[in-house]
Order: C-alpha cells, then structure tokens, then sequence
C-alpha cells in the first residue's frame, strides 16, 4: 500500500529518511519535510506499507524548472530520495513508489522523470536501470574557495 505524506507525523516518514541520509540532524529532517509539505505543487513525497501497516520505502520529488541535466523538457520530475529497508528490497516496493511518483509528474505536465547518483553508488545505479531510467552523462563537480576580502 502506498499513501502521499500529508504531514510531518506520517508514520515512518522520519525514520526513512533518518535512514536514508543519517548526516542529517532530525531538525533538520523536520524542517525539510514542513517545508515540503507547504509547497504540494512543487514536492510530493509518498511511503509504501505492508498490510500490517509497517512503513517500509518512501520516495521524495520535486518539479523543477530550471534545467536539469540529460533532459529537454521544462518542468521535470525530479526524484530527491528514495529509500527501501532492506529486508523489503528486490519486492517491488521502489517500483511502487516510483509509479506512484509517476502518475503525479504527469498530472503535473512533466514529460521526463530525472535523477542522480554518486557516481560510486553502483546499487542505486542498477535500482534506477531496473526502473527504467536511462544513464544520461556523468559528471565531477569541483570547487575553489575563494580568499575573504
């Protein structure tokens, strides 16, 4: 079963995310999520369950307009995070979710899906082929501090 977050107390919708990105404070987590939710035009988030009602992947986008790597189109789907546990992998849970997610960009009047992956995370790369989605470019980003005046 899969149902759209509607608020910050969502069941599983914290420790999801706590689990996919650990580096985050729960503030921080907290913050991100109301901020989502008072956008529903622009992000939509979404958590699969079993029938006992055990929260057990989730999946965040964002419609962005500005231009988005590997696309030709305005706006795009573009899918933030998404997270299965483990013992539930390899079952059609992130499938689920990405449909979901899916359905959601088309009524929005996207005509791509987009995503990334660092570039040594090899797992994400194969879920995202078995997906559907297609490598576009890869891509090193760098950086250069810059002295105080």
């Amino acid at each position: 079963m899969i149902q759209s977050c509607t608020s910050v107390e969502q069941p599983g919708w914290l420790p999801l995310r706590e689990a996919l990105w650990p580096h985050c404070s729960r503030e921080e987590h907290l913050s991100e999520m109301a901020e989502f939710l008072a956008q529903p035009e622009r992000f939509a988030q979404f958590i699969a369950y079993t029938e006992e009602r055990q929260p057990i992947g989730f999946v965040e986008v964002a419609l962005r307009q500005d231009y988005v790597n590997g696309t030709d189109s305005s706006p795009v789907a573009f899918l933030e995070g998404i997270y299965v546990v483990p013992t539930h992998r390899r079952q059609g849970v992130a499938r689920g979710l990405v449909a979901a997610v899916t359905e959601w960009a088309i009524e929005r009047g996207c005509k791509e899906f987009a995503s990334d992956a660092a570039l040594d995370n090899e797992l994400s790369h194969r879920m995202h082929r078995s997906l559907g989605f297609v490598e576009t470019e890869r891509v090193v980003y760098f950086r250069k501090a810059l002295p105080a005046k």
